[in-house]
């Protein structure tokens, strides 16, 4: 049968994680039974959501238990199959864990068969064309309704989601700040399209910089972050802004000590309406969005910015690399 690798859940991390949160296991290879599929990980996703699961609090999904394998989304291909839908060579994205293989069924969280074309480098995938992309349409469009002429600000504008967001906002004709926390990060957006770049680290008042970038305020303000960025951004809202709330990385580490945002009332004042939102929440867009998405890479609109790491073993690094804030674009690891 052999042998798997698996990186399993050692330790609850305290703050920012470390390498001895984790550990390397191995299991037998696990055999798929009626309906489900093998899928070897090919590209492992290396998501700041990945922190909560690991916190033992209620989530979106179940935290990990410890000694468990990490859960994370993964791109593989299907290497034996009960099941007539996936049959074997068939690339699939969904929620799996850290492991070199795993079983999946029809009900896997996020399940999509993956067509790809050729020439395209198999990690944009699960990058700008993939839950990145999808994640950064759905978010900008479907629930922050972003129009051509409105004034879009980011945060994390040099993340995997954030530097997808500027650009295709940017695509639909719309003026673009992005807020990143240092001048390499800066030089990476202005390089990408965005109008202004904002280092929050270099400024003691980043409401005032945005008011000076967008004096007419701001319409869609896409939140990577939570806390006090959000706090100031609030304030600087047109009537009947939008703000999608992607997540909040800010707090990931420090979830027990949640920052108070001040300005909730800017909500009733400018009939902001907030939002938080998962991709998949939102199916009836998700070809529509593929299709832009593609559209947008193939004529140079879309420049996916990827932090590729190669081997199964580095996904801790990696992961911590991402939770230290010292990565650009999207983290991924190629197995």
């Amino acid at each position: 049968m052999g042998k798997v690798r698996q990186i399993l859940l050692a330790r609850r991390p305290e703050g920012m994680p470390t390498p001895e949160d984790f550990e390397m296991a191995e299991t037998d290879m696990p055999v798929p039974g009626d309906g489900e599929f093998l899928v070897a990980m090919r590209v492992g996703s290396l998501d700041p959501a990945i922190r909560g699961f690991l916190d033992d609090r209620p989530s979106y999904l179940p935290p990990v238990a410890l000694g468990a394998p990490v859960n994370g989304m993964s791109l593989g291909e299907v290497v034996e199959s009960n099941n007539p839908k996936y049959p074997v060579g068939t690339l699939v994205r969904a929620l799996g864990t850290w492991s070199e293989y795993f079983v999946l069924d029809d009900n896997a969280l996020g399940l999509e068969v993956v067509h790809r074309k050729p020439g395209t480098e198999l990690h944009h995938y699960m990058g700008a064309l993939g839950p990145v992309g999808l994640t950064a349409w759905v978010g900008l469009f479907a629930v922050g309704e972003a129009k051509r002429g409105e004034t879009v600000v980011i945060s994390a504008a040099a993340g995997a989601t954030g530097s997808t967001v500027g650009q295709i906002a940017k695509a639909k004709g719309c003026k673009v700040i992005g807020l990143v926390g240092s001048d390499e990060k800066a030089q990476v957006i202005r390089d990408l399209g965005f109008d202004t770049a904002i280092d929050y680290r270099a400024t003691p008042d980043i409401a005032g910089e945005v008011r000076k970038a967008a004096p007419e305020g701001v319409d869609v303000y896409f939140d990577n972050v939570g806390g006090e960025t959000l706090e100031a951004m609030l304030p600087l809202m047109r009537t009947h802004g939008r703000v999608p709330v992607c997540g909040m990385i800010g707090q990931y580490n420090d979830a027990d000590h949640p920052y108070g945002v001040k300005t909730l009332w800017q909500l009733v004042v400018n009939r902001i309406r907030m939002q938080g939102f998962l991709t998949y929440d939102h199916l009836d867009v998700l070809e529509q969005a593929q299709a832009e998405l593609d559209e947008w890479v193939a004529q140079g609109k879309l420049k996916p910015l990827a932090n590729v790491r190669d081997g199964f073993e580095k996904l801790p690094e990696a992961f911590i690399d991402l939770m230290s804030g010292r990565t650009i674009g999207k983290t991924m690891v190629r197995i």
